[in-house]
């Protein structure tokens, strides 16, 4: 079973939150589907941000590198990438542990309009 191409409004809803990221901070795959109004379809979210993972050399201008899978860890390994987005988020100062995990409760990010999302943590 194949999963659907995403619609072109569910994409630019994502790529529009994904260019809001500040520096230092993560969004998980299910929540920028929740977030794009299509919530469960964190696996669609991933479709729209691996297009932008394969142009990573290209130099695109969006953060593609702080979306991370919901267990705070990146999923761009098994495409070649996983190492060069671990690097760029320790750049932008996001602590991983030794196994490559993102503590997401201290580093999420969640945009102040949204009424339904966490709090912002406490650092």
């Amino acid at each position: 079973m194949t999963d659907p191409v995403p619609a072109p409004a569910f994409r630019e809803r994502v790529l529009a939150l994904v260019a809001r990221i500040p520096e230092g901070r993560v969004m998980t795959y299910g929540q920028l589907a929740l977030l794009a109004g299509t919530p469960g379809a964190a696996r669609q979210a991933g479709f729209v941000m691996n297009s932008l993972v394969g142009s990573a050399t290209d130099g695109t201008s969006l953060p593609w590198h702080r979306v991370i899978n919901a267990q705070g860890r990146v999923s761009t390994h098994k495409v070649g990438f996983g190492d060069m987005q671990e690097a760029l988020l320790r750049a932008e100062g996001v602590p991983l542990d030794s196994s490559g995990r993102c503590d997401l409760a201290a580093r999420q990010w969640w945009p102040q309009e949204q009424r339904d999302a966490p709090p912002e943590p406490l650092l």
